[in-house]
C-alpha cells in the first residue's frame, strides 16, 4: 500500500548554463548546480546531508561535491544509469527523509555531454572487441541509442501508418516551447520539413529528431513536507514515483510483450494509483525526450491516448502551450539541453510554482501574459499536477507525479 502520497516536496532546483563549450569540470558544474539549489531552497550546508547522482562513467561523485560546499552527508551515492535514475533517486531520497537517515537530499546529474563523453559515441566504439553482452548487440548494428530505439519505432510505422512527419511534430512543437525560454541552447523554431529535410541517423530517425548533446549540471532537493512548509520557496509535493519499473524479460532483445509497448503499460497503474489522479488531470508535462517518437510512445502507454493514435495526438495541438496537456515547456532535450531527464523535473517544478522564466518582463513576480502566440510567454496558466515520464530502453523506465 502507497502511503507516501504529498509527505516529500522538492524545495529547491538548480542548473547552470546549457552549453556545447564549458570548458569546465563535472565536478565544478555539479557544485554549482547543488549550491543553487540549496540557494533556492534557503538552506545551507548543514542543512542538506544526503547527496543522489547517477551518472555513465561521465560525472562526479557525491563526496568531492560535498567536499566543495562543506556539506557531511550522513548518505551519499552514485547510481550507474540514464534516463530512469532521476525517478528512481527521488524515491530513495523519499525513503531517507521518510525514516529519519537524512533531513533533505540532494539528487544531481553532471555531464560534459559534448565536448568529453557523448552518448551516441565517435565512431570509436565500432573497433572494440566483441565480449560479454555485447554479442547479442553490436554485431546486429545495436551500438548507439538511436540504432537499439529504431526498430520500435519502425514497427509503430508497421503496425498503426504512423508517419515521420507525424513524430517530427514533437520537435517543431518543442521548438516553439524553447523559443520562448531564455535558457535554451537551441531557440530557433523549426518546421516539420526541417526535420524531415534533416540527415539521416537510422531510420526512421533524422538528426532533427534526435535529443541535443550538451554540457550541463541539474540539481532538486527533497525534504519532508512539514520541513518545506517553513522554507523559502512554494513546496511542491510529491504525489507518487514508479521507480525503474520494466515489462517482464526487459532486455531489449528478451522482453516479452509487444515490440511497440515501452514500460509505460506497467508503471501507469502504479504511478496513477498511488496519486489517485488520471491522465486527464495532468496539467504540464515532462516526457522524456531523447527521441521524438519516444515521446510519442510514452503518451500511448501512459494512457493520454490509444495504442496507434500517438501521432494523431501531437499533431492535434494537445501538446502545446495553451494545448490540453502542454509537454517539455522549456523545449526539452530536443532544444533546452540534454542531461539525462533531470532537467524535465526541474521545469516542471518551474511550472507548479508560476516561476516559468520567460520573455514576459514579470516573470520573476509570477505576472504572466499566458500570451503564447508573440512567442514571450511559456508559463502553463493554473497548472496545479505535472508528471515525468522517463524512459532508459524500450522496456525500461520511470515516472513521476508533482502538484503545487
Amino acid at each position: 500500500m502507497w502511503d507516501l502520497k504529498d509527505k516529500h516536496c522538492i524545495v529547491g532546483i538548480g542548473e547552470t548554463e546549457y552549453s556545447q563549450a564549458s570548458g569546465r569540470t563535472t565536478r565544478a558544474m555539479a557544485a554549482e548546480a547543488v549550491k543553487r539549489a540549496m540557494d533556492d531552497a534557503g538552506l545551507a550546508a548543514a542543512d542538506v546531508d544526503g547527496l543522489l547522482s547517477y551518472h555513465g562513467n561521465d560525472s562526479v561523485s557525491g563526496v568531492r561535491v560535498a567536499t566543495d560546499l562543506g556539506i557531511r552527508p550522513n548518505f551519499f551515492m552514485d547510481m550507474s544509469g540514464g534516463s530512469n535514475s532521476t525517478e528512481a533517486l527521488t524515491a530513495i531520497a523519499m525513503g531517507l527523509v521518510e525514516h529519519g537517515m537524512c533531513k533533505a537530499v540532494a539528487v544531481y546529474r553532471s555531464m560534459n555531454g559534448y565536448t568529453q563523453v557523448r552518448i551516441g559515441g565517435t565512431g570509436t566504439r565500432g573497433a572494440a572487441p566483441v565480449s560479454g553482452d555485447a554479442v547479442l548487440e553490436r554485431p546486429y548494428g545495436w551500438m548507439t541509442p538511436a540504432q537499439r530505439f529504431s526498430m520500435f519505432f519502425m514497427r509503430h510505422m508497421y503496425e498503426y501508418g504512423t508517419k515521420p512527419s507525424q513524430a517530427a511534430m514533437v520537435k517543431v512543437v518543442q521548438s516553439r516551447h524553447a523559443s520562448q525560454n531564455p535558457k535554451a541552447l537551441m531557440k530557433k523554431r523549426v518546421a516539420v520539413e526541417d526535420v524531415l529535410n534533416s540527415r539521416w541517423i537510422v531510420k526512421p530517425i533524422h538528426l532533427l529528431d534526435c535529443c541535443l548533446e550538451t554540457d550541463n549540471s541539474v540539481c532538486f532537493i527533497v525534504t519532508s513536507a512539514d520541513r518545506a512548509r517553513h522554507l523559502r520557496q512554494r513546496p511542491i509535493y510529491i504525489m507518487s514515483v514508479a521507480p525503474r519499473v520494466c515489462k517482464p524479460h526487459p532486455e531489449e532483445y528478451m522482453q516479452r510483450g509487444h515490440l511497440t509497448e515501452t514500460h509505460g503499460v506497467v508503471a501507469r497503474e502504479q504511478v496513477f494509483g498511488r496519486a489517485g489522479v488520471t491522465p486527464k488531470d495532468i496539467d504540464v508535462m515532462g516526457c522524456y525526450d531523447a527521441f521524438t517518437w519516444v515521446t510519442l510512445l510514452h503518451l500511448e502507454d501512459y494512457g493520454f491516448c490509444k495504442k496507434g493514435d500517438g501521432g494523431g495526438y501531437v499533431t492535434s495541438g494537445a501538446i502545446q502551450l495553451g494545448g490540453k496537456c502542454p509537454i517539455n515547456t522549456s523545449g526539452g532535450q530536443l532544444c533546452e539541453g540534454y542531461t539525462h531527464g533531470i532537467s524535465l523535473v526541474v521545469e516542471n517544478v518551474r511550472q507548479l510554482r508560476g516561476q516559468a522564466d520567460d520573455y514576459c518582463h514579470g516573470w520573476r513576480e509570477g505576472k504572466h501574459t499566458y500570451d503564447y502566440s508573440e512567442g514571450h510567454c511559456r508559463q502553463v496558466r493554473d497548472a496545479e499536477i505535472s508528471m515525468n515520464m522517463a524512459g532508459g530502453t524500450g522496456s525500461q523506465g520511470s515516472s513521476l507525479i508533482l502538484r503545487r
